[in-house]
């Protein structure tokens, strides 16, 4: 089986081809080749257990995605996006990148004349407000950013290929990742990772919303192995309804400082600094906070246990157990 992830670069592609360059299968089925594509190099894993290609490109540009899918791989995952503030500051890379970049993906796939599983990363943001209290898996899209309109815009594209024959697609809402590792990037949801992420390296880190906001959660382990199991899921499971809401965890802000607090203590909390940011604050109160996800639960897929085991997974795969 021969594997492409779209977005191999970035934090969830990176941590999916160590886990499948790890294990050597997906679904059972031996990789035989796994391709890691990005607009910057992606890292070969170490110990991979089959042939690792890293590729760089421009994904919109005309050709560049027919030459990706040229060896015909079985398995898609495109998580290359722009994230949502920066998508929302660049109007016309956003769509580029996000709605442009989504298409060529299909339409080199339609061309290529096989039919591979594709696992496309959309987001909740596709939802916009009002919302009830908790949103079930009947609610319609009505998204209030341009990141969610891209998304939205992509699992129309997923959906309509996949009924015509072109392509076997899942669209993937995912929670928003927390507690991302790295250098905090562009995404106006960055700040929930931040306020984690920081005080735990021994660094002060920026609230630039109240304690009140709630949001829905889900660690970089559970993203994977969402991602993992759209691979193998059968889609006929799914009908004509490709785009599934991932379970994750309601948490407020001071919720989450709560959490910290515990797993870490007080001298960690205390390097959250309070600065409230009224751009943020205008894109965060557009937001979902809170799921019914009941029909993937069905599906199978698995949301984390809590918020301090999310911090945990943090510490564990990224401190190496250390907190400073």
């Amino acid at each position: 089986m021969k594997v492409l992830i779209i977005g191999g670069a970035g934090m969830i592609g990176r941590k999916l081809a160590e886990r499948l360059a790890r294990d050597g299968e997906l679904g059972g089925k031996a990789i035989s080749k796994l391709t890691l594509y990005d607009v910057v190099p992606g890292v070969v894993p170490a110990g991979a257990r089959m042939p690792v290609d890293v590729k760089t490109g421009d994904l919109p540009a005309a050709g560049e995605a027919a030459k990706l899918v040229a060896d015909k791989p079985e398995v898609v995952f495109h998580l290359a996006a722009i994230v949502s503030g920066e998508a929302e500051q660049d109007f016309d890379k956003g769509y580029r990148i996000n709605m442009d970049g989504t298409r060529s993906v299909l339409e080199a796939v339609r061309a290529a004349g096989h039919v591979p599983r594709l696992v496309f990363a959309s987001s909740i943001a596709v939802f916009g407000a009002p919302f009830p209290e908790a949103i079930g898996d009947e609610f319609f899209h009505q998204p209030l950013t341009s990141y969610g309109a891209q998304k939205s815009i992509g699992e129309l594209l997923v959906s309509d290929y996949s009924r015509k024959g072109f392509v076997d697609g899942v669209s993937l809402r995912l929670p928003t990742i927390c507690v991302r590792p790295g250098k905090p990037n562009k995404a106006a949801s960055g700040f929930f990772s931040n306020i984690m992420r920081e005080p735990l390296a021994g660094a002060e880190a920026v609230l630039p919303v109240s304690d009140s906001v709630m949001h829905w959660h889900a660690s970089p382990r559970a993203a994977v192995e969402f991602m993992r199991h759209a691979a193998t899921i059968d889609t006929a499971r799914l009908g004509a309804r490709r785009a599934v809401t991932l379970p994750g965890l309601a948490v407020t802000v001071g919720e989450q400082i709560a959490a910290l607090k515990k797993v870490a203590g007080d001298k960690v909390v205390a390097r959250i600094r309070r600065e409230p940011d009224p751009f943020i604050e205008k894109i965060v109160a557009g937001w979902p906070r809170k799921f019914a996800a009941q029909r993937a639960l069905d599906l199978g897929f698995k949301p984390d246990a809590s918020f301090e085991e999310i911090i945990r997974i943090h510490i564990e795969d990224e401190l190496g157990g250390r907190i400073a």
